[in-house]
């Protein structure tokens, strides 16, 4: 069983008489069909027609029990979690903000592709999968990364893996989506407007 926490190793239990090992205090547990609230005055009564002058304390259902043993680390992933929500946004702002300037910078190629007669699918195309590149060396990167700097997190993490396929593969579409609008919109803002002006853009 897990005596002390539930990131610990499930460890072998014996039970033995309390008259033949006391340890000076001792824990009941009650379970039944009814809501865990409904039993503590039962309990109560219990325990007082047993032995009057024994004490009852620290009534508490085995929810809050469980609650209140990762209560410390459910603060600190929370804490991460919002961290790690923040640093997304940051990530796929600066994502946007760089291929949105990139794909920009071939407003003159563009132009002069459209001034030759290439017709707009076909430009987009060609800039979706010229940044198809970079994006997919990105995330290789990137997820090489997270999965080398997640065994940092593994002594935080319960019933989870630091590279969690499931977790990974959602942050991945993100931000690459997030990377292939970034270039999809300036493109086809580039296809729209004249030719003739896509030319004399600097």
């Amino acid at each position: 069983m897990k005596e002390v926490g539930l990131d610990e190793e499930s460890q072998p239990e014996i039970y033995l008489p309390y008259d033949q090992v006391g340890i000076g205090t001792m824990t009941v547990v009650v379970r039944g069909d009814l809501p865990p609230k409904s039993y503590q005055r039962d309990v109560e009564r219990l325990v007082a027609r047993l032995d009057p002058d024994l004490p009852l304390s620290n009534v508490k259902t085995l929810e809050d029990v469980v609650s209140s043993s990762v209560a410390g680390r459910r603060f600190y992933m929370l804490l991460l979690t919002l961290f790690a929500v923040v640093a997304m946004a940051l990530a796929a702002i600066g994502i946007f903000g760089v291929m949105s300037y990139a794909v920009a910078q071939q407003t003159r190629e563009i132009g002069i592709r459209m001034a030759l007669g290439a017709d707009r699918d076909s430009v987009i195309r060609m800039v979706l999968r010229q940044a198809s590149t970079v994006i997919g060396i990105g995330l290789v990167v990137g997820l090489a990364a997270a999965a080398a700097t997640g065994r940092a997190l593994a002594g935080l993490l319960f019933n989870l893996t630091p590279t969690d396929p499931m977790t990974l593969g959602i942050v991945a579409v993100i931000l690459a989506a997030v990377a292939l609008l970034a270039c999809y919109l300036p493109a086809r803002r580039a296809t729209r407007i004249d030719p003739i002006q896509a030319l004399r853009a600097e």
